[in-house]
């Protein structure tokens, strides 16, 4: 259906203003006719500009041109009536119906022919005339289907605008950074895809004009302009110093990783988080789009090659982190948890690894239905209490294989996962960390043989732990205290062998979790010795930098976990 005819003249001007490539109004050159034709859909859409006015018509693919052309002849005169109606008559009496102007397809210079099916009548370089006006017909140009600036912005923070594009790719488009000036004139100040305000910035709007493309096109430029004016940083972060280690991408004999759990908003945002959890925090900082810019600034300064991150709000994903992280090079898989609105994400760099394949499970269901678990099941379900507890928990691993570009024969198994955070929920975790171990080694010995595991997470475990020990030293006595560490009703001791020989390639730092009630070592990157080695580990920050303001989270820090950062080089 046509839609927002407006008013027009009686006759068709021969020379009106045209939008170009660049939005720059010509004179004398055809307006553009735009044409979304994809084979999977039914119908396609048509649009393009008359007096003013966008115009937009729906379409069968299989129906003949000569109907929809028709159908542009209607809508115009129906527009024409409208604004005669609408205007005072002649003193003689009623107005004259406007005429019907005339509508044609031509291509090559010849008129197509109007029982020519919409899909095949549509085509690059034909011309479509409405009266006087004549349009270029574009099918498929690349488009900017969504585009939008971060709601918050501080100076010395990337500004990573999200964008999705149909028909083109990101790295093909234009990018024109503007700030405003003190009299509302804009000034360029970047063409890269990521801008980063300075402190001059600071109490100015920012602009950003982006002109799709894909490599031999150009589409119809967007304008976005920030809804605040930029504001001012925090001054120095806790990860500024951090990045002098990490200011260059490795090399292809080097991995540089990341795990890291980010401090959910579902979580960062209730009352018991403002006042219990975190008092000590400026409410200002707990706030997402506060935090967001922190977490982009400090994880693009990383130049990872692989990121785990815990804790993703679902829209933190879609929204925030990934347009971020795709400007800096990475790609990303989201695994949401049973239940919640949060879970596990794992984002690689394109240039050097590529997705195989995933794996995820959800050790819930992989206890009752997959027989790899079945004598664990067993032995779980003779304490109806600690299966129904199991049961209970949404905890899942997250599963990627990577591969490396530059060589096939490297093959990455790299895990992912958040266990159960309860004080006394030890147990539980060692049954969990049993099932990840069970499930990553059955799927490297029997799919991915040759692949070399990647253990990231937030283990909820110390290095006196059980879950800890059972991956860092290969097995578990059901003498272990973790076992006992629970209610009574719960006790089920067991013995547990790891198929694996790992090393915690970051070792045990004194704590990567820092609150105001409690500090400790529960993150982990757990690698197998046999294909990588550990070439450096970043420095955590200082003591110093980490209790600045009392604790975690800070106007300087966006989480209450720290980031481990490791460089694997392959043997």
């Amino acid at each position: 259906m046509w839609r927002n005819w407006l008013l027009l003249p009686r006759s068709f001007p021969r020379c009106l203003p045209r939008v170009s490539l660049w939005g720059e109004q010509t004179c004398g050159r055809m307006e553009r006719a735009v044409v979304r034709c994809v084979p999977c859909e039914p119908k396609l859409t048509i649009s393009f500009t008359l007096d003013g006015s966008r115009r937009q018509l729906l379409r069968d693919q299989t129906e003949g041109v000569g109907k929809a052309l028709q159908r542009i002849a209607s809508g115009v005169v129906k527009s024409q009536s409208k604004s005669k109606k609408s205007k005072k008559g002649p003193a003689s009496g009623q107005p004259a119906e406007p005429a019907e102007p005339a509508v044609v397809l031509r291509y090559n210079g010849e008129r197509v022919a109007s029982d020519a099916t919409n899909l095949d009548a549509w085509r690059d370089g034909a011309v479509l005339h409405v009266g006087e006006m004549k349009y270029r017909v574009e099918r498929n140009p690349p488009t900017l289907v969504a585009a939008e600036l971060p709601a918050s912005l501080l100076a010395g923070f990337p500004v990573c605008p999200k964008l999705e594009i149909e028909f083109g790719e990101l790295r093909d488009c234009v990018y024109r950074w503007f700030k405003e000036g003190p009299d509302r004139s804009w000034t360029e100040a970047g063409s890269d895809r990521v801008y980063k305000p300075s402190n001059s910035d600071v109490g100015l709007k920012i602009k950003l004009k982006v002109t799709p493309g894909d490599g031999s096109r150009e589409g119809v430029a967007r304008e976005l302009v920030s809804a605040g004016a930029v504001e001012a940083g925090p001054g120095g972060c806790t990860f500024d110093n951090r990045h002098a280690y990490t200011c260059k991408v490795t090399d292809e004999s080097t991995l540089r990783v990341v795990t890291y759990n980010i401090l959910a908003d579902v979580y960062a945002q209730t009352e018991v988080a403002r006042t219990v959890l975190y008092p000590y925090c400026a409410p200002y900082a707990l706030d997402l789009d506060y935090r967001q810019n922190l977490i982009k600034k400090e994880l693009s300064g990383y130049n990872a090659d692989i990121i785990c991150l815990q804790e993703v709000d679902k829209n933190v994903f879609a929204d925030s982190l990934s347009p971020a992280l795709d400007a800096f090079g990475m790609d990303g898989v989201f695994r949401i948890k049973d239940k919640q609105h949060e879970g596990l994400a794992t984002y690689f760099r394109r240039s050097k690894l590529k997705l195989l394949s995933q794996h995820d499970v959800v050790f819930s269901e992989a206890l009752t239905s997959d027989p790899l678990h079945s004598e664990l099941l067993q032995k779980v379900s003779s304490n109806a209490s600690l299966l129904e507890k199991v049961l209970k928990r949404s905890t899942t691993l997250q599963v990627t294989v990577l591969q490396a570009l530059t060589d096939p024969t490297k093959q990455l198994c790299v895990a992912n996962t958040h266990l159960y955070w309860h004080p006394k929920g030890g147990h539980i975790r060692l049954i969990h960390m049993d099932m990840a171990l069970r499930h990553l080694h059955r799927l490297i010995s029997t799919e991915r043989p040759g692949a070399s595991l990647l253990f990231f997470g937030d283990f909820n475990s110390s290095p006196s732990c059980g879950a800890f020990q059972l991956a860092d030293q290969g097995s578990i006595s059901h003498t272990h205290p973790d076992w006992t560490r629970t209610e009574v009703e719960e006790h089920c001791p067991m013995d547990l062998v790891s198929p694996f020989q790992l090393q915690s390639a970051s070792g045990e730092p004194a704590y990567t979790n820092y609150v105001g009630g409690f500090h400790g070592c529960l993150d982990y990157i757990f690698l197998e010795p046999r294909a990588l080695k550990v070439e450096q580990v970043i420095p955590m920050p200082s003591h110093q930098e980490v209790t600045t303001h009392q604790a975690l989270p800070s106007v300087s820090h966006p989480s209450d976990h720290i980031a481990l950062i490791c460089d694997l080089k392959w043997k």
